[in-house]
């Protein structure tokens, strides 16, 4: 299936400076949100610990009345927000020495009961401080872990000039959706990391499908320039990129829409890292890989030493 009926001629090389500047602004102002004293993540109960509670009322929750009850009455650090309704609150406190998730849970539906006996306890998480640091600790070098073996096999699969480009767009994708995740509080759990996880892997994929376009191409036409064929290749992959970015956020706005809470952080970091891959793909990448002179030379097989000719007949 074709996205475009007629082959597509546009000049995504002559975009490279801009988009190169764009980029790099995303990730410099990606970088430092994600600096604790500047904005930083908010990190989810998976990996901070603590007691999540989720409480629904009949008619609309007053937050800053549940905030004051709850700091009345021994709980000073309770984080408290709407849970996909007005009607509905998810509170968060870090946990308490000596009592169950369960207890704390109890203790403070009973102090919400006291301003509106609506309130009705619907789910309570416990995770614990240490199996929280745990999980961090595990979490970034799964992510690291991941990072290093695709860069790697991207060294092997490919000529340097292009690795280079391969390996920038890779970062360049999770760096900008975490920034997105920063700036905007959205909660940051295993599910967000697991959709990092998968951001990379969608990336890297999208990046290999025009590189090998681009080597194809380097070895088949002849009389072009390096320029021309780089630009040749993105427009012959840029239906497929289109149609498999398109079809793969259809699903994953379904999931943002009627996922509910427990899906949204989980889709939209899928939904960032779609559009920012297929943007790094046509723009980052190959005109990386440009930027860096790679040329049909640097595809030919090493010459082979045939040493001395022996003078015997």
């Amino acid at each position: 299936m074709e996205f475009f009926k007629k082959k597509t001629a546009f000049d995504f090389l002559s975009k490279r400076k801009p988009a190169f500047v764009f980029s790099a602004v995303l990730m410099l102002g990606s970088l430092i949100l994600l600096i604790p004293g500047v904005r930083g993540l908010n990190f989810g109960i998976d990996f901070t610990g603590g007691v999540l509670v989720e409480v629904a009322y009949q008619g609309s929750a007053d937050l800053p009345d549940i905030r004051k009850r709850l700091a009345a009455n021994g709980f000073p650090d309770a984080q408290v927000q709407n849970f996909g309704t007005s009607s509905d609150v998810l509170i968060r406190i870090l946990p308490r020495e000596g009592l169950q998730g369960q207890v704390v849970s109890n203790q403070m539906l009973a102090v919400l009961k006291q301003g509106d006996a609506s309130a009705e306890l619907r789910r309570t998480e416990f995770v614990g401080p240490q199996v929280g640091e745990e999980l961090t600790e595990q979490g970034a070098l799964a992510m690291l872990f991941a990072m290093l073996m695709i860069l790697a096999y991207i060294m092997v699969r490919f000529q340097w000039k292009f690795a280079v480009g391969a390996i920038i767009a890779t970062l360049h994708d999770p760096i900008i959706t975490l920034g997105v995740f920063a700036i905007m509080g959205l909660t940051f759990d295993l599910s967000v990391l697991a959709a990092m996880l998968a951001v990379v892997g969608y990336s890297v994929n999208d990046t290999i499908v025009v590189f090998d376009r681009i080597r194809e191409n380097f070895r088949k036409v002849r009389r072009g320039t390096p320029y021309e064929i780089i630009n040749l290749s993105v427009n012959e992959t840029l239906s497929r990129t289109i149609m498999t970015s398109g079809t793969t956020s259809l699903v994953v706005v379904a999931m943002l829409l009627f996922g509910g809470e427990t899906l949204r952080g989980f889709a939209t970091a899928l939904l960032v890292g779609i559009a920012i891959g297929t943007y790094s793909s046509i723009f980052v990448a190959s005109a990386t890989a440009f930027e860096l002179k790679a040329s049909p030379v640097d595809l030919l097989p090493p010459a082979k030493d045939k040493g001395e000719v022996d003078s015997m007949p």
